[in-house]
């Protein structure tokens, strides 16, 4: 993921480590209810899943990232489909800790740089990554995954584009989740299956952390780290 330290504008410091690096995975949540924010995100801090990823489909997702960076010690929350300046803005003064996007611009581009926090805008073309690794950036989204070759065209980005990385997400689960880990681009792996709706609905948080540690224990091959 992108941070930008006073010394390069377009890298990660020390202080500052990648999401990409923070667990196999990082969930991609979806808050209905804003009163499932705080106890899911505290199930899937404890199942080993600390950067959590709301995104900005529902009108409690602000006030859910509002809710988890208060009150979730271990959580790294996030904001995804960030597309415009007003939400990064937005998403921020809430206490979101890294921003990921769909797709980008350089108008987005360059709010997302200028709002201090890591971010990873969305890529799902070879030019597209050519274009990012011009400004500086390195890491990225690669969305949506499946549809746009999967572990296939990630592979072959890999000898001539080693510089970039990836957390690919969308239709990405538990059975091909560790052959995008294989590869030597890919950090991490966004996705939602660990979320399953009738637990989430049921409010059954010791599922959702059963199903967060064994995310959590995923690697290449599909064993446990």
């Amino acid at each position: 993921m992108t941070s930008p330290p006073p010394s390069s504008p377009h890298a990660s410091t020390p202080s500052t480590p990648s999401v990409l690096d923070l667990a196999p995975v990082v969930p991609v949540v979806v808050v209905d209810d804003l009163g499932d924010a705080v106890p899911l995100a505290r199930a899937l801090v404890a199942g080993g899943l600390p950067a959590i990823e709301v995104t900005l489909r529902t009108p409690a997702a602000i006030d859910a990232i509002r809710a988890i960076a208060g009150e979730v010690p271990g959580a790294v929350v996030g904001a995804g489909t960030v597309i415009t300046p007003g939400q990064v803005e937005d998403v921020v003064r809430a206490g979101a800790r890294f921003l990921v996007s769909p797709g980008w611009t350089d108008v987005l581009l360059a709010a997302m740089r200028g709002s201090g926090v890591p971010f990873l805008p969305g890529v799902s073309t070879t030019s597209e990554v050519v274009a990012l690794l011009e400004r500086g950036v390195r890491e990225m989204k690669f969305f949506p995954a499946e549809a746009a070759g999967g572990t296939a065209y990630l592979k072959a980005l890999a000898a001539p584009l080693p510089q970039a990385r990836f957390c690919p997400t969308g239709g990405i689960g538990p059975a091909s989740a560790p052959e995008y880990l294989a590869l030597p681009n890919v950090g991490c792996v966004g996705g939602s299956w660990m979320l399953p709706k009738d637990a989430v609905a049921g409010r059954d948080w010791e599922r959702v952390e059963r199903l967060a540690r064994e995310a959590a224990g995923l690697s290449a091959g599909g064993t446990c780290r």
